[in-house]
């Protein structure tokens, strides 16, 4: 029988929602967001993406990460910048204070991350890991299965 507490999608948004509270909540002495923290860490990993890889990365919808940009390109944590070679692409990158920001809140993320998985062993770990992965990218059976339901 089916039970929604034992359901991984109620599972996964429980952890995802109680790690994202607590860690916001940290991260309000430095001024900035969870998603802003997000947006900066994709940087920080990917230098120089466009809005649109940006929003894949981050699962921030478009327009809401659009008007973070601009509030964090206030901040001078973060800068766009038209590409040489398309002058209609604008490029996202971390400014020296969105770096040193960033780098400064890393070592807090992976605390937070290894407080939730130390009782998993390294290979568990990398298990699962990898398992979310393969299960992110099958969902996009359900995506196409939504689109043929709505007429799409």
């Amino acid at each position: 029988m089916y039970k929604l507490t034992e359901s991984l999608p109620y599972l996964l948004n429980r952890v995802g929602v109680r790690m994202g509270e607590l860690f916001s909540h940290r991260l309000e002495s430095y001024g900035v967001t969870l998603p802003m923290y997000r947006v900066m860490a994709a940087l920080w990993e990917t230098p120089g993406q466009r809005l649109n890889d940006l929003s894949d990365m981050t699962t921030i919808e478009l327009s809401t990460l659009s008007r973070l940009i601009g509030t964090m390109e206030k901040m001078k944590i973060v800068s766009r910048s038209r590409l040489e070679n398309n002058a209609r692409t604008v490029a996202i990158t971390l400014t020296d204070a969105g770096h040193a920001l960033v780098e400064e809140l890393m070592p807090i993320a992976q605390h937070f991350e290894q407080v939730a998985v130390s009782k998993l062993s390294p290979s568990a770990l990398k298990a699962l890991k990898k398992a979310l992965t393969e299960i992110y990218g099958l969902l996009d059976v359900l995506e196409e299965e939504a689109k043929v339901v709505v007429g799409g």
